[in-house]
């Protein structure tokens, strides 16, 4: 079919406009799809709050405004959904593209090969476009702004794409199964879990680059797995706590403080589970330093009510909390409400910088000791993370934290000296012990050479002969 001369222009012209939308709606979609995962409802009802306070615009503004967060409230309701139809048309505006450059080369009567040619051609520059541009990028970083500026276009991409709910519904689905065999995740609560997981994985890139100061790409490691950590991980337990009884005197109190080095003591009565309060020295110095005749006070005088956190607390909420609350110390409870340790606020910077220590402090448990091939003796106490970096495995206990929490574990009780079980791959042997109740209080840990299915034969081998350890050991105690 012919076309005059003018019509070949008028229609080229339509066809280039045309392909100019669809490269616009295009980019639009690509920004939409990377802003639409980011979006939190949070940050929507707070931007309704900010409008609705906001004195300058006028109540029509207001409403249209608000108009517009409550469809993109509507889309990141099933963000899989949405996510799935702006990539639809993304691709779709792509490939039409291409059609419509080969069309207006077929118009002007180019040979198939010529038409072939310009489509493939366009379809490439388009691409690169696309990399230079970065509408992903831009929606990743401005993701709510982005969303209330093209929330009509990602409407009617989500209308005329009703199949793309079948893809968002299988992945919901699954991310339900997730939730539902650990803690119920709230929509917002996934998403900042998975934005933490893209940063440990950006790290771990920038760290393998070479080109990052491993100190500085460790510590931000840490502070992303600080919501992983929980409180029972770094704090003191109750069994190595240093108390005073209420009826303590200032005088005695004084000096436990400078015997144990520490400025901040429970107070407690019958036992540790009754928890009195916290005595601070500067208290004590406070009350004691122009007043001698009180040196024979009781130093529940002075004691201030303690903060109690929960075992399972992350260490992030944990620090914010002893942030707003100005206190550097912490008593654990576990889920009984008994005391469980001691945490201080010095514990939860250590876990993003370091072990920090100054000229006073006294070392409280020696680091593990290289004492053979791939052989190592370690304090009872050292956390099961250092163990895995040592071998470099993972051992993916949750319910345990230190070395010997994990042999107790495996063995199925209290392990005495002699004592052995065996964990992917590894061995580990109670080698001493220590204290009036002969608690074991080093641990020795190395490769298993063990054939075939030898694991659980040696674990069960270990676990008798501790069995007939600790039945003479009571023997004995009662002889």
């Amino acid at each position: 079919m012919e076309y005059s001369s003018t019509t070949l222009i008028a229609l080229t012209i339509v066809l280039v406009a045309v392909a100019g939308l669809f490269v616009w709606f295009s980019l639009t979609m690509a920004a939409s799809e990377g802003a639409v995962a980011r979006v939190t409802r949070a940050s929507l009802n707070n931007l309704i709050l900010e409008v609705q306070t906001d004195s300058e615009s006028s109540q029509f503004l207001k409403m249209k405004k608000i108009d517009k967060i409550h469809r993109v409230q509507r889309l990141i309701a099933d963000r899989y959904a949405t996510a799935g139809s702006c990539a639809f048309f993304r691709i779709a505006c792509n490939v039409l593209d291409g059609v419509l450059v080969a069309a207006i080369a077929s118009l002007w009567g180019a040979p198939l090969w010529a038409e072939l040619l310009a489509g493939f051609f366009v379809a490439i520059v388009i691409a690169v476009v696309s990399v230079l541009v970065r509408p992903r990028s831009a929606g990743m970083a401005k993701p709510v702004d982005i969303m209330i500026a093209h929330c009509g276009a990602v409407s009617l991409a989500c209308k005329v794409t009703p199949f793309a709910r079948i893809g968002g519904e299988r992945n919901g689905t699954k991310g339900s199964a997730r939730r539902g065999r650990g803690a119920d995740l709230s929509d917002d609560e996934e998403l900042e879990k998975i934005q933490l997981e893209q940063g440990k994985a950006a790290i771990d890139r920038l760290v393998e680059s070479n080109e990052f100061d491993p100190e500085v790409s460790e510590m931000l490691r840490n502070v992303l797995t600080l919501s992983d950590t929980l409180t029972r991980e770094i704090m003191v337990p109750r069994t190595d706590m240093i108390c005073m009884e209420r009826d303590t005197t200032l005088a005695a109190a004084l000096k436990l403080f400078s015997r144990s080095g520490f400025s901040r003591v429970p107070v407690i009565g019958e036992d540790v589970d009754d928890l009195i309060g916290v005595a601070y020295l500067k208290d004590a110095v406070r009350a004691t330093a122009f007043n001698p005749a009180a040196m024979e006070r009781s130093v529940e005088s002075i004691v201030r009510d303690p903060l109690l956190v929960p075992e399972s607390k992350p260490v992030d909420d944990l620090f914010h909390e002893m942030q707003r609350s100005r206190q550097h110390v912490a008593v654990v409870v576990d889920e009984y409400g008994g005391i469980a340790g001691l945490v201080t606020i010095e514990d939860t910077i250590e876990q993003i910088v370091g072990e920090l220590e100054d000229e006073h402090d006294r070392t409280q448990h020696c680091e593990p000791e290289k004492i053979g091939d791939n052989k190592w003796r370690m304090p009872a106490r050292t956390p099961i993370a250092d163990l895995e970096e040592l071998f470099e495995i993972d051992i993916d206990e949750d319910d345990v934290d230190t070395v010997y929490g994990l042999l107790t574990k495996l063995i199925g009780r209290v392990p005495i000296v002699g004592a052995s079980a065996v964990t992917r791959g590894i061995k580990l042997t109670a080698v001493d012990s220590a204290g009036r109740r002969k608690k074991v209080s080093t641990i020795v840990a190395e490769p298993a050479h063990v054939e075939g299915d030898g694991e659980d034969e040696t674990s069960k081998t270990t676990q008798d002969d501790t069995t007939d350890k600790a039945e003479s050991a009571d023997d004995g105690d009662k002889e």
